[in-house]
């Protein structure tokens, strides 16, 4: 070996790679681990070789991926590779154009300018579950569904971005990562599917 030059631990590339689709529900971590009252992967998926790429935040729903491959879950998951992120997020209030303008160019964060992102209102989604516990209903305030797709993962950035242009999110649901989609599967429902190398 060269003077200088670390050798590098790396996991050699599995044979048979796996990936996982999985449909988070509220309240579960993102995690195969945690305390006797947490609500865990491992609670839902029966593989024990496999390892989330990319986390969602315990209060957040929607597509997670797991694999075996080290190296699939760093391309999915390290902002440096930009995948896009699509997420469907109920908001307090109805985005006017200079709220979504702001999102599409870039939010000031405490860590950070966010990447330019896509932002745009949609209907709430078709065949869309009902959470427990429901979003708290104000009947004063309105309450709208936007797309917001992005390709960094800050710690709860979406929240974050909509708070920070006055548009506090009630619900976060992840509808896709990259190729892969949700595609009908219902809160703690899984399926395999050929990784996309």
């Amino acid at each position: 070996m060269k003077p200088g030059f670390k050798k590098q631990n790396r996991r050699p590339r599995p044979v048979n790679p796996k990936l996982v689709v999985f449909n988070k529900p509220y309240g579960v971590l993102s995690q195969f681990s945690g305390e006797p009252e947490d609500a865990t992967l491992k609670d839902w998926i029966p593989h024990n070789d496999i390892y989330p790429a990319g986390r969602l935040d315990k209060d957040s729903e929607g597509l997670m991926l797991l694999t075996n491959d080290g190296v699939y879950q760093a391309r999915l998951a390290d902002p440096k590779y930009k995948v896009w992120k699509t997420y469907w997020v109920q908001v307090e209030g109805e985005p006017d154009e200079q709220q979504l303008s702001q999102l599409r160019q870039g939010v000031e964060l405490n860590d950070g300018v966010t990447r330019p992102a896509e932002a745009f209102p949609m209907p709430e989604p078709t065949s869309l579950w009902s959470r427990n516990p429901p979003v708290r209903e104000r009947k004063t305030v309105a309450d709208s569904w936007l797309c917001l797709r992005i390709r960094e993962g800050k710690n709860r950035q979406v929240r974050r971005m909509t708070a920070h242009v006055g548009l506090p999110t009630l619900r976060l649901i992840r509808a896709q990562v990259g190729p892969y989609k949700l595609a009908g599967l219902q809160p703690g429902e899984w399926r395999d599917e050929p990784p996309v190398w």
